[in-house]
C-alpha cells in the first residue's frame, strides 16, 4: 500500500484537472521565469495564468525546494 501524498504535491491532481496542464509544464514555466522570489512567482501565476493562491503556492514551493517531478 502506498502512503498518501502530503505537502504541496497533494494539490497536483486537482491542479492538473482544473487548469488542464501537467505539473511538469507548470514547473518548467516557474523555472524559466525571470522571477526568482517565492511571492513574485505566486503572484505571477495568479495574475498571468489564473491560478488560485493555494495552487500557485504549492507549485512554487515544490519547484523551489528542488523536489522531483512527480
Amino acid at each position: 500500500m502506498t502512503a498518501p501524498v502530503k505537502g504541496p504535491a497533494s494539490y497536483f491532481p486537482s491542479i492538473e484537472k482544473k487548469y488542464g496542464r501537467p505539473i511538469a509544464d507548470w514547473k518548467t514555466l516557474i523555472r524559466t521565469s525571470p522571477l526568482t522570489r517565492h511571492r513574485e512567482l505566486v503572484d505571477w501565476l495568479k495574475s498571468e495564468h489564473g491560478l488560485g493562491h493555494g495552487h500557485a503556492n504549492a507549485l512554487v514551493a515544490h519547484t523551489l525546494t528542488g523536489d522531483s517531478d512527480k
